[in-house]
């Protein structure tokens, strides 16, 4: 139970974070100001508000808990792998998408395509977002707080989805990426203050270490049902070209950006924070595996929420609840902000052209943030159903309807400057029912998958690819669409450069040490 000074501590740092966060007179009827934060952001913003919005209850809890089950260290290869794709979405895609001023990653599809595909990603991400990823998040930090604190989950899920509403509707991207910064700082102090108790409860490093050899390896089995070594090398690259190039909650930080020197430097220093993913987040799993055996048995996904029951002592509970509530509320304003910016932009300005002035688009943005917490609000208790295999393995799988289909819209846009808006159409249409018939149909006798779905998502974009190229041969374009270039193009960062030679190197040793 909470000790008075627990709920002291926790009460006055969710004060001070929305207070922090609405401490400046929000830019009502500039479009730009709202959902961009006038582009101003530097790159320390944006690195702690990639990494605040990313490392959420969804992380904690199924990240852990994978780590607790079955797949171990390996499971931190998303975050590695991730770090990578961020250091090299710095240097490709990002500078396009800068170059050509935009607000969201559909408008670029109606430039490079036609209106349609950008109407066609709008509405997908959108639903994305709010069945998938919003009610993932506000499941996982109700469960992560019912569990350690005995709380109603439907409340508990309830009262983050408000907080995370209240100052992302009142003061948009600014306001979300300055309370991010504040509950980003905590959060990774939450989680090595985890870790630290944790490895000292195991009895040191090298008793930790004799106890889970089996278990402290970045390479599994290519026949290993969970995360198999081929996957990692195929379809996760799918997944994070997607996740850190072409998804709209990562991205609108970059575009918020002074200018290019501040949006690589914040994607590169993201980068080398999620360095830190496999010692604040995926050990803690393991250790709870090893404190903990017996009641991990039924649910791995309560392993990072025991460790902080049992490991945390009374009057640093306040704190831990509240690094873990500023995570989910981070997400979730994350996840608001982006969606009601698709919202406003791509799809109510695009069918009341006449009528959507920037105070409107600004008003429809903070409406749909009202519909999109309340649906996900009411849907979200119902992933405590157990055919749903956990929590990450469902947000994994669902995305996967995502991924291959826009990732070869955009890469295949790029590589055949010729392919015509059908190609385009064809890559997001079909790409979610290829992946769909192999999630249907590749199954053995069991009923299990008999592909793991990250090569069914390497599958599907191959196949994707494959059919967007027979369109172009048969039906080119006669000549390449002229992409918009609103600013100048910018010389790379070379602090920037510097940094992301680093973190290679150390996703590498981490790699090679732990192979």
């Amino acid at each position: 139970m909470l000790s008075n000074l627990d709920l002291i501590f926790f009460c006055c740092f969710f004060l001070f974070v929305v207070l922090f966060a609405i401490c400046r007179k929000p830019e009502k009827s500039s479009r730009e100001g709202y959902f961009l934060a006038g582009r101003s952001l530097t790159w320390p913003m944006i690195g702690i508000s990639i990494v605040a919005c990313n490392l959420s209850t969804e992380q904690l809890v199924g990240m852990a808990g994978q780590a607790a089950g079955k797949i171990g260290l390996a499971v931190s290869a998303w975050q590695l792998v991730g770090s990578v794709g961020l250091v090299l979405i710095a240097f490709t895609i990002l500078p396009r998408f800068l170059r050509s001023g935009i607000y969201t990653l559909p408008e670029y599809l109606e430039y490079r395509y036609c209106p349609a595909a950008r109407r066609i990603m709008a509405v997908a991400v959108l639903a994305s977002f709010v069945f998938v990823s919003l009610t993932s998040v506000l499941f996982s930090g109700g469960i992560t707080i019912s569990t350690i604190f005995e709380m109603d989950l439907t409340d508990s899920i309830w009262t983050l989805g408000l907080i995370g509403l209240v100052y992302s509707s009142w003061g948009g991207m600014g306001a979300v990426t300055r309370a991010d910064f504040v509950q980003g700082i905590v959060l990774l102090i939450g989680g090595a203050l985890v870790f630290g108790l944790g490895i000292s409860r195991c009895g040191g490093w090298s008793n930790f270490v004799a106890a889970n050899g089996d278990k402290l390896h970045m390479v599994l089995p290519a026949t290993n049902p969970n995360l198999p070594w081929t996957g990692v090398l195929s379809g996760m690259w799918i997944a994070i070209v997607y996740y850190c190039g072409l998804n709209q909650l990562i991205m609108q930080r970059s575009l918020a950006a002074r200018n290019l020197h501040e949006s690589q430097m914040g994607l590169v220093f993201a980068s080398a924070i999620w360095l830190l993913v496999p010692f604040i987040i995926v050990m803690p799993g393991i250790i709870a595996s090893q404190l903990y055996p017996q009641p991990l048995l039924e649910n791995p996904d309560r392993a990072f929420p025991l460790l902080m029951k049992n490991l945390i002592p009374v009057g640093l509970r306040g704190f831990m609840l509240a690094a873990i509530a500023g995570a989910v509320v981070s997400t979730v304003s994350a996840l608001l902000i982006s969606g009601s910016t698709i919202f406003a932009i791509d799809l109510y300005q695009q069918i009341m052209p006449k009528s959507a002035t920037h105070q409107r688009q600004v008003l429809a943005g903070k409406l749909s943030m009202v519909v999109f917490v309340c649906i996900a609000c009411l849907i979200a208790p119902a992933l405590a159903k157990p055919e749903f295999g956990g929590i990450y393995q469902f947000i994994q799988q669902s995305q996967g309807y995502i991924w291959p289909g826009v990732c070869a819209a955009y890469l295949m846009g790029w590589a055949m400057p010729k392919a015509p808006p059908a190609a385009g159409l064809l890559a997001l249409l079909g790409g979610p029912v290829i992946y769909g018939m192999g999630q249907l149909f590749l199954r053995n006798q069991q009923g299990e998958p008999s592909v793991h779905f990250l090569i069914q998502v390497f599958l599907t974009f191959l196949i994707t690819c494959t059919l967007m190229s027979f369109v172009t041969l048969f039906s080119p374009m006669p000549c390449p669409r002229v992409l918009p270039e609103v600013k100048p193009a910018e010389p790379h960062s070379r602090m920037a450069l510097i940094g992301s030679a680093l973190v290679i190197s150390a996703v590498i040793s981490f790699s090679v040490w732990f192979r």
